[in-house]
């Protein structure tokens, strides 16, 4: 039986990448995301490329009641859910110094990183906890935050605060999922080349080429599914609540 994974942002950028590798590593995945099915199409074919054909549900997480269409539809159709995998997140629209940002633009990326992430999340747990155990877990849930999370950017504060909140929310369900079998983790990005981060190309670029990255190239969205694929196997049977930094070794201090 083909274990069902949610892949949320699943057609572009590291959610993209995440559906192909889950696909390759054997699971149905479904993905969901904000555009049309048709304007999505050709990321479906590729995906489909490295094994079963996904399923494509449009869906904006941030709104609670197509939180819960995504949701009830995969349980209707497949009866389970092995894997979560919260990446659907956005940027500021402009970046602003925090002494300027606008409560319209702190809710517009609070709500779309934290508050959906906080409340996917309990969404599926509830259908986790009712079902049989598959492998060696009942579930796995694996968030997407970034190295934001860790570090200051004051000019898109509410960014890193929103993947700060995804840290610990992180934290919070595998302290109260372990019980069940329940196993969350969390996957740290850090200069990853995808559409979000292209308006600051020069900036990264400088920063590679000065050295501030010990391993000096940009990320790629495979190197984040690859994290995400030893989280959703069955090796790690003893980690949860913890993080991997794929960043270059960003997170390392230097003198």
């Amino acid at each position: 039986m083909n274990r069902i994974a949610i892949v949320t942002g699943g057609c572009r950028g590291i959610g993209l990448a995440v559906s192909r590798r889950l696909t390759a590593d054997g699971f149905q995945v479904v993905c969901g995301g904000r555009r049309s099915e048709e304007a999505v199409a050709d990321a479906l074919a590729e995906i489909g490329k490295e094994g079963l054909k996904p399923v494509y549900i449009q869906c904006d997480v941030s709104q609670q009641s197509e939180r819960e269409h995504l949701v009830n539809e995969v349980v209707s159709r497949f009866g389970r859910i092995d894997l979560l995998v919260n990446n659907a997140g956005v940027a500021p629209k402009e970046r602003t110094d925090i002494l300027s940002m606008s409560e319209e633009s702190w809710d517009y990326v609070v709500d779309t990183n934290t508050k959906s992430n906080m409340f996917m999340t309990q969404l599926v747990a509830k259908v986790m906890v009712s079902q049989s155990i598959t492998g060696r877990k009942r579930g796995t849930i694996v968030n997407i935050s970034s190295c934001s999370a860790e570090v200051s950017s004051p000019n898109r504060a509410q960014y890193c605060v929103s993947k700060a909140g995804i840290s610990m929310l992180t934290k919070v369900y595998a302290d109260a999922l372990a019980p069940y079998g329940i196993f969350v983790n969390e996957v740290r990005p850090g200069v990853i080349k995808t559409d979000m981060t292209k308006t600051v190309n020069d900036k990264y670029d400088k920063l590679i080429a000065d050295g501030v990255f010990p391993i000096a190239r940009w990320g790629t969205p495979e190197d984040v599914a690859a994290a995400v694929s030893v989280f959703a196997g069955d090796d790690l049977l003893y980690t949860t609540g913890s993080f991997i930094d794929v960043d270059g070794g960003f997170h390392i201090r230097r003198l």
